[in-house]
């Protein structure tokens, strides 16, 4: 679909709610970033992953992808608190080359793989560089990341910690992780937001998600517009 039929629909569908909701989808939208994404590797409690799904929102991060090589990813709606209808959800279905043609597929749309895990080459989060788009891979909450991310990663990080347990748990991995990037990105990087197709594409897809009955609005709209 032309982006100048997007921008139609975006204005009809308007039309179906209020003004206070129009005004909030502006403010959203005007903060939300492609430039950090999140993959999460094989997780299988649907609590963890909706946990990541709610900071990604809250921290205005669009983009999830989920590499399902052995689990299907289940989203708690108790946990994910809604938050899945706003977010740009990517799911690569189970096969024997799945991990690396998804980070294949991230390569070529410019961003850096980062794997959090304690490594003999590793920083600490805070030194990790946000100037360069990045997408930050989290596996399986007790193997960690596969063998294919290793081999594939750009660059390792994990998060300083000063007590016995070895680890956080991934859902609050993801949310520091995020706190620290996204900061850092939006006091350094002047691109970093959703350009305006992508913006276009985004609103439309909340719309749809919001606006009651919208696949028959706009099959009556375009309907209309053929005479």
């Amino acid at each position: 679909m032309e982006q100048a039929l997007k921008k139609e629909l975006i204005d009809y569908l308007s039309g179906f709610m209020s003004e206070k909701r129009k005004k909030r989808f502006d403010e959203v939208i005007a903060h939300r970033t492609g430039h950090i994404r999140i993959v999460l590797e094989n997780l299988y409690q649907a609590h963890n992953a909706s946990a990541v799904l709610r900071s990604c929102e809250s921290f205005g991060i669009q983009h999830v992808h989920f590499i399902e090589n052995k689990n299907h990813l289940r989203i708690s709606d108790d946990v994910a608190m809604g938050s899945s209808n706003w977010l740009s959800i990517h799911r690569h279905k189970a096969n024997e080359n799945n991990t690396s043609d998804a980070i294949s597929e991230l390569k070529k749309k410019g961003y850096r793989i980062i794997a959090t895990t304690p490594h003999e080459n590793d920083q600490t989060i805070d030194q990790l560089p946000v100037d360069k788009k990045l997408a930050l891979v989290f596996g399986t909450e007790i193997d960690g990341i596969s063998e294919e991310v290793y081999r594939q990663a750009d660059e390792f990080v994990k998060i300083p910690m000063y007590g016995f347990t070895e680890s956080f748990n991934i859902s609050v991995c993801a949310a520091l992780c995020m706190y620290e990037l996204t900061t850092r990105m939006r006091k350094t990087v002047p691109d970093y937001l959703l350009s305006e197709e992508e913006q276009t594409d985004v609103y439309l897809d909340w719309l749809k998600t919001s606006v009651e009955h919208s696949d028959a609005l706009i099959k009556d709209y375009l309907e209309k517009k053929k005479f």
